[in-house]
């Protein structure tokens, strides 16, 4: 066995898997928050949940024009929302008329809207005069929509489960006193009237213990045990809904709608949040999801469906608070998503598209220098979830040595970034993936290395151009010129190359079979 040690030679091979999107979920709503900088076009915003998701409804946290005007044609639902400001002035019908005549008759009904949300958590503010304000406001603004001759857009307000004076167990679920008969028995009777739904915003995520967090995230769990009921809750979700549900049907109002207005948990915290991570925040919403969709319903309501709006559609960059504030979002302003829940859309046919060939354009994506192992392994993850075939970067795979993040991320980044239109922002992976502009098939860099064995029945020379020669010759980029494009390496893999119709093996290194003299000579190539 010989072996040549070569400086200054790194391949970088591309290989391009066909993207397309898996659904393991029905449609949910989304609250679409824009406290960003760096956020997209609601042009393209609204473009990409129709065209990209399963998502068909959004919640807005005002009347922004931009927004309604983008989502015109979508058939995507709309629920504007009244600043916690305006509620005094609209609780008067002209008031309430001329905001319906300024936020929605100039834009329904080609866009759909069918929600108005006055304020948000008024309860939660202990404004007097905005609390004393709130029901008045919601019928006047529904009478304003009635003489506008609109029946199809409901009014309601978003409530946080702070409006519960107690919430555990379930089943005795009750509203704070002295606004229990004042405040909530007048609005679920103009709920019931009107047919519109209660809003709430149950968030497991505030209110976990560390010793709760399975049973917060939908994971195994032992239960938590309602003893007036002999029911055993095994997630809290359910058990936050069953006590809104108590609450009501104490007033004499369990027959009204309930709406989950917001719900969800963030990905990324502050160092002392140890159960804010990507893990988790996968497991809270992608359980809930498939807990939804199941029609299954809560203990106290089963068989019940509840329109949900996961809370929320992009990370945002400039919310007060902690870190996990501005990172709730379940894609990045890029589109690309922090991580998929099964929201995405299947092609048409219901098949993945065949693999393609390496495009023809002139740019491809790799990580930057800089990027961290843990961002790039979030960026596989993502890629992977989407629908490209990542068979080659798993164990046995063609792509799968040299077994580093690196390594996989650049195969990830490049085939999402080559089958997803090319754009700029495709490769863009939270600010960790660049765009080079000299074709990767063949690139040389310094200190790097690369060791070709070289075997054969009659012969032990090294590897030039393909062919065998002297072994102390020096391959460089043009001595390859026929090589295969087939795995991404990024800065570490290693390269298949195919010389005319030599065969590669797929056993994590570089096989080149090639007849000579009658005899079989091989060549393998692997970095070291």
């Amino acid at each position: 066995m010989a072996a040549l040690t070569l400086q200054s030679l790194r391949f970088i091979v591309f290989c391009v898997s066909a993207l397309f999107f898996s659904v393991t979920a029905g449609a949910i709503g989304v609250n679409y928050g824009t406290l960003a900088d760096n956020l997209p076009p609601p042009s393209q915003v609204a473009n990409f949940l129709k065209t990209r998701t399963t998502i068909d409804q959004i919640k807005i946290f005002d009347a922004n024009p931009d927004i309604l005007r983008a989502f015109a044609g979508t058939g995507i639902g709309v629920t504007v929302t009244v600043g916690n400001g305006d509620i005094p002035a609209v609780a008067k019908l002209p008031a309430a008329r001329d905001w319906v005549a300024a936020h929605i008759l100039p834009f329904y009904p080609s866009t759909k809207i069918n929600y108005i949300a006055v304020g948000n958590e008024i309860m939660a503010t202990a404004d007097k005069n905005l609390i004393s304000h709130l029901v008045p406001a919601m019928k006047a603004l529904n009478n304003a929509l009635l003489l506008a001759k609109i029946t199809d857009i409901k009014v309601s307000t978003p409530h946080s489960l702070g409006i519960l004076s107690l919430s555990e167990p379930p089943s005795l679920g009750r509203f704070r006193r002295g606004y229990d008969k004042v405040i909530f028995a007048p609005m679920l009777e103009y709920h019931r009237q009107t047919k519109s739904p209660f809003m709430v915003n149950p968030y497991p995520y505030f209110g976990f213990s560390p010793k709760m967090l399975n049973y917060c995230i939908f994971k195994p769990n032992s239960g938590v045990h309602d003893k007036y009921t002999g029911i055993t809750y095994t997630n809290m979700f359910d058990a936050m809904m069953d006590a809104v549900y108590s609450a009501m049907k104490l007033l004499g109002y369990g027959d009204v709608e309930i709406m989950v207005a917001e719900t969800g948990w963030p990905s990324l915290g502050d160092p002392d949040q140890v159960a804010v991570n990507l893990e988790n925040a996968m497991s809270f919403n992608g359980n809930l999801l498939k807990h939804l969709n199941s029609g299954k319903g809560t203990p106290l309501m089963p068989n019940r469906r509840f329109k949900t709006y996961l809370f929320s559609l992009f990370n945002e960059n400039l919310k007060p608070g902690s870190t996990a504030e501005r990172n709730f979002g379940l894609f990045r302003p890029d589109f690309t998503p922090v991580y998929d829940i099964g929201i995405l859309k299947q092609p048409a046919g219901g098949s993945p598209t065949p693999t393609p060939t390496l495009p023809s354009g002139k740019r491809w994506c790799v990580p930057k220098p800089d990027a961290t192992d843990g961002a790039l392994q979030s960026n596989i993850n993502y890629v992977c979830s989407t629908g490209i075939d990542c068979k080659p970067i798993q164990p046995g795979g063609a792509c799968y040595n040299p077994n580093t993040i690196r390594s996989h991320a650049s195969y990830a980044m490049n085939a999402y970034y080559q089958t997803s239109g090319r754009h700029d922002f495709n490769c863009d992976f939270a600010n960790t993936g660049v765009l080079v502009t000299s074709d990767p098939r063949l690139m040389v860099h310094a200190n790097t290395s690369l060791k070709f064995e070289v075997e054969s029945k009659q012969t032990r020379r090294g590897l030039t151009r393909g062919h065998p020669s002297d072994s102390r010759s020096v391959i460089g980029p043009s001595m390859v010129p026929k090589a295969t494009l087939s795995c991404v390496i990024g800065s570490y893999s290693r390269a298949y190359l195919s010389f005319g119709t030599d065969k590669i093996t797929e056993d994590g290194r570089m096989t080149i079979l090639k007849e000579k003299n009658g005899g079989k000579t091989k060549y393998v190539a692997s970095t070291f």
